[in-house]
């Protein structure tokens, strides 16, 4: 495999990866009734509406699974979403009282 198609192979399994990070965080908000694209915009309020995320909630059904807040986080974190991360936490934290 040259450079080239190694480079876009990497990019093409970054890019599934993070489609699979962003259906997990919409799952995690459905199962919790939260606005995804609200929670979102309070981690990065700078930011226009995330497309992706559009994307995977116009295209996908609400799926009986449930998401573990700490795995979440910790998908987040690895993809740099740490604001979104702590957002998340806290949404959890309020959940629980």
């Amino acid at each position: 495999m040259d450079q080239k198609m190694m480079t876009e192979y990497i990019i093409q399994k970054y890019q599934e990866d993070e489609q699979i990070m962003i259906q997990l965080f919409v799952q995690w908000c459905q199962n919790h009734e939260i606005d995804s694209f609200a929670l979102y915009q309070k981690a990065y309020p700078t930011q226009g509406t995330n497309e992706a995320m559009k994307v995977i909630i116009d295209q996908n059904e609400p799926l009986e699974l449930e998401i573990d807040t700490g795995t979440l986080i910790e998908v987040l974190q690895l993809f740099g979403n740490d604001d979104l991360a702590f957002v998340v936490s806290e949404e959890a934290e309020r959940l629980m009282k």
